[in-house]
């Protein structure tokens, strides 16, 4: 399957280049030797002016309060883009929303919702507007678009040349969907293995039990995902398939070494950091550009803290072992496995310290501008150094540079070509 390059370069640099002259000699002199011609040497090229980076343009303009906010990513109630959503786009300068079942009544709410969000961002950062549409178990639709099965129908057909193109294809209809009421990022694919017959949160939202069959089939997903214009984040590093609690009611615990996890639960993340290159004809980037870290507590490596809020697991295991660079996204901050043992503001502080960049918060009135306040005042008492928030700020303007995110808005979708693309997919 060829791989096209769908992103052209953001920056052109010119060279102008001078032409040096040379004298020309004299006449001759018929009683007296001619002097050796004297060269002129030529003038030094300029260097050339380098193009503005206009990241760091953007960054260089932003007060600390508007980087704070590029952090969340907040979920919100309600149908419309109504006070609640406007006052995080334009008051706390919320870096994306997340849409679930309870924003989405219809085919054309659903777009207008979209449209209206884009419109309070304005002239300003666009937004990441987000979802979890995996299919199965876990659909983020409006009811009039088909479903899709689970992934783990697609992970176990037989033929490994059909599966690949199986979920190749699935990822581009999950982009279709997506993209069709203007959601830019998607919160797939899963890349754990259900390795635990006793794992009820994942299940068959997983390719497969073993390392191989999930490895490729996740990676393939998330290059159709991508091909299709939306940013893919893979979940839930570094993986959630050998557990038995749900994190949305209380913390899993994963007891293997490092040496264990890197052999099995880290190879689908492995490949899609180190070798997937095929991601690098879409970004210009060997790496996938995002990564959800779970709130998994990996016992010998971080026996106190969730991956999400731990150093050692995000920065030492994910950044500096594994060598990912792209943005890190926490699961969100809400559930159970964070609230039982945290209060909300510092856990979005602990999860910044830790390495993460954007923080999920999705449930319960005020859970937003308490993530902001507490990120703020950490920041205001140099808790948090503004080189660390201007990291995680830079990577986030980074993805939305480098994936073509923008507040234009979407046109009225062909449902009946969309759905046509969902049937044809399975």
């Amino acid at each position: 399957m060829t791989k096209r390059n769908l992103i052209a370069s953001l920056f052109l640099i010119g060279f102008a280049l001078l032409a040096g002259c040379r004298a020309a000699p004299g006449p001759e002199a018929p009683e007296s030797p001619s002097p050796a011609p004297v060269e002129t040497p030529a003038p030094a090229t300029p260097s050339p002016t380098p193009e503005p980076d206009p990241v760091e343009e953007a960054l260089s303009t932003m007060t600390t309060e508007e980087k704070v906010g590029q952090l969340l990513i907040a979920g919100f109630y309600g149908t419309q883009a109504g006070e609640e959503v406007r006052s995080y786009i334009q008051d706390l300068h919320v870096g994306g929303v997340i849409l679930y079942g309870r924003n989405m009544e219809s085919a054309g709410q659903l777009l207008e919702l979209t449209n209206g969000l884009k419109a309070l961002a304005g002239d300003g950062i666009p937004l990441l507007i987000s979802t979890d549409q995996e299919g199965g178990l876990v659909e983020r639709m409006p009811p009039e678009v088909h479903r899709l099965p689970n992934a783990y129908h697609f992970g176990q057909i037989d033929d490994p040349e059909a599966r690949m193109n199986a979920c190749f294809t699935l990822g581009q209809t999950l982009a279709a969907q997506c993209a069709t009421f203007g959601i830019n990022m998607d919160f797939a694919p899963v890349m754990d293995i259900w390795s635990n017959p006793d794992n009820t949160v994942i299940g068959e939202r997983a390719f497969g039990s073993d390392a191989a069959t999930v490895t490729g089939a996740a990676n393939e997903t998330a290059l159709g995902i991508l091909s299709g214009g939306v940013i893919p984040v893979a979940k839930h590093f570094p993986g959630h398939g050998d557990t038995e609690t749900d994190s949305h009611l209380g913390l899993p615990v994963v007891d293997k070494t490092k040496e264990e996890l890197l052999d099995f639960e880290l190879r689908p993340f492995r490949q899609a950091i180190d070798t997937t290159c095929v991601f690098g004809t879409y970004g210009g980037d060997t790496s996938i550009p995002a990564i959800m870290v779970g709130h998994i507590l990996v016992s010998q490596i971080d026996p106190e803290r969730p991956a999400s809020l731990s150093p050692a697991v995000v920065t030492g295991l994910l950044r500096e072992e594994l060598g990912f660079d792209g943005v890190v996204v926490t699961d969100d901050l809400t559930m159970g496995a964070v609230t039982q043992s945290y209060g909300l503001g510092e856990a979005a502080v602990l999860a910044v310290e830790a390495g993460c960049d954007l923080l999920l918060v999705c449930h319960e009135e005020g859970s937003v501008e308490e993530a902001y306040t507490a990120l703020l005042e950490a920041v205001d008492s140099g808790r948090l150094s503004q080189d660390r928030l201007d990291q995680s700020v830079r990577r986030i303007l980074t993805l939305k540079q480098d994936y073509g995110v923008t507040s234009d808005p979407v046109e009225a979708p062909d449902l009946e070509a969309l759905n046509a693309l969902v049937d044809a997919a399975w």
